[in-house]
């Protein structure tokens, strides 16, 4: 698997940990629909601690943190950010309480493209929404299971995947995407061009309906 390529015309990073992930799923799975393309859905599991810092909550209060009063303005920006644009679309988004380990519900999202594509939606439908209300420990293999399971896919053979083959694959995929160009999510790649955030969306669709008139400025819908 390279980084920039894939048989699909579209190739969408995502990590179910980022907030900006979560808000830019409903709208890419709208694409997909009204533009009826096929999509290389792929995880980048973000270190957030070795460019924001780590940090811990108990009952709503920080009682570990090595981030900078900087790191926190940050955080809480990009929360409220997030936010405002959940709420429009239905959505619960609740500041997480540790920094977690996305990397077994990130394979999962390899699992399903291996199992069946079509069934994408639905498993990040199970998993980003719930997640984000508190409701999930995606450090926890059954969890994950469940979610699959929820979405229709099948788990037989996950946990051997998750330990073998899914997490090779998980592991050499994130070692190609810094020197690839490729650092947040969500990353959308279109003919080995990378673009950074939901806000090209309109630019995206513009592309794949075949550049038709003058390209779209950076607005859309949800």
């Amino acid at each position: 698997m390279h980084a920039l390529q894939s048989s699909n015309p579209l190739i969408v990073y995502l990590d179910i940990k980022s907030p900006y992930a979560f808000i830019a799923m409903e709208p890419t799975l709208k694409l997909q629909s009204e533009l009826g393309i096929s999509i290389d859905w792929r995880p980048l599991t973000l270190d957030i601690p070795s460019y924001l810092g780590s940090a811990r909550k108990e009952g709503g209060k920080v009682v570990e943190s090595n981030r900078t009063p900087e790191q926190w303005i940050r955080i809480k920006y990009a929360y409220k950010d997030a936010r405002r644009y959940a709420e429009r679309q239905g959505h619960m988004l609740k500041g997480t309480e540790k920094i977690w380990d996305s990397s077994i519900a990130n394979i999962g999202i390899l699992w399903v493209m291996e199992q069946n594509p079509g069934l994408m939606g639905s498993y990040l439908r199970a998993t980003f929404p719930a997640f984000w209300r508190r409701e999930l420990n995606i450090e926890e293999v059954a969890v994950v299971e469940d979610c699959l399971q929820k979405a229709e896919v099948t788990i037989t053979g996950f946990r051997d995947f998750l330990q073998r083959d899914g997490r090779a694959k998980h592991d050499a995929l994130q070692k190609q995407l810094h020197p690839s160009g490729i650092y947040g999510v969500p990353t959308y790649i279109i003919d080995r061009e990378i673009f950074f955030g939901r806000e090209h969306l309109p630019y995206i669709r513009w592309c794949l309906s075949g550049r038709s008139g003058d390209a779209p400025d950076m607005a859309y819908e949800v």
